[in-house]
């Protein structure tokens, strides 16, 4: 995801072009589209294969996890202590950890008892959100080093940032900074965006 929001970012404020984005992250066009298109990489699906080694335990397997659910939780089984239990009753079958591992979060999903992850892409419009934080630096001032505060602003949709150095992080400073950062951005955001009701422009 964060890949796909860098190449729309790219595309819409930076190059331009689907075979410019490309070049400069080394994906192929097809991705770049895939990410003008959507926000979401799409699904991946692979092939099935045949499972020889899992076939022959998976209903052992599936047993265990059913009788899991009527088990107090601490009791129920890991896919680390069912591999084990699979080592010692079938001493002749060789399967990975890891095998067991997937076959186990497959019909855990399958039961209903794994949620699946959701994500929300995060996406800005211009002028609606903003990034801002202090930091400390050095500068040489008049001859001396001199230790700084700065003000840091860096707008959500496109990426641009504001920098302004003060000798304290006052909220004077802080409000002062805010007027130059806002100010400073607001001239890259088209006058459309500006005028959209409800929304107040960076």
């Amino acid at each position: 995801m964060d890949l796909f929001e860098q190449l729309r970012r790219e595309h819409e404020f930076g190059i331009g072009t689907v075979a410019g984005v490309a070049a400069k992250f080394g994906v192929h066009r097809r991705m770049v589209r895939q990410a003008l298109a959507s926000a979401l990489p799409p699904a991946r699906y692979y092939p099935q294969r045949a499972k020889p080694k899992l076939d022959a335990v998976a209903s052992f397997i599936d047993r265990v996890l059913e009788e899991d659910l009527r088990a107090p939780r601490k009791q129920r089984h890991t896919a680390r202590r069912l591999h084990r239990r699979l080592l010692k009753e079938f001493p002749g079958t060789a399967l990975a950890e890891s095998t067991v591992r997937n076959h186990v979060r497959e019909r855990k999903r399958a039961m209903g008892l794994v949620r699946r992850e959701t994500f929300v892409p995060q996406s800005y419009g211009p002028g609606q959100e903003a990034q801002v934080d202090w930091y400390e630096a050095w500068a040489d001032l008049g001859g001396e080093r001199t230790r700084v505060q700065v003000f840091a602003m860096r707008s959500m949709a496109s990426g641009a940032a504001f920098h302004r150095a003060y000798l304290h992080a006052t909220q004077q400073a802080f409000l002062e900074a805010h007027e130059g950062g806002l100010r400073l951005l607001r001239r890259g955001v088209p006058a459309a965006a500006l005028r959209q009701p409800g929304k107040r422009g960076a």
